[in-house]
């Protein structure tokens, strides 16, 4: 039984480890477009 329980917390680390990997993907292409958007406009000035 102990190690049905283990097994399920282990699925759910690695399942949230991937949700916590896509996330900081998505923040970091939201912060390079910030970047590019005012890197452009800095250059239009």
């Amino acid at each position: 039984m102990i190690r049905i329980i283990l097994v399920g917390l282990a699925l759910l680390t690695l399942g949230a480890c991937e949700t916590a990997k896509g996330a900081g993907q998505d923040i970091q292409k939201a912060g390079n477009a910030i970047s590019n958007t005012a890197q452009d406009v800095q250059n239009a000035l």
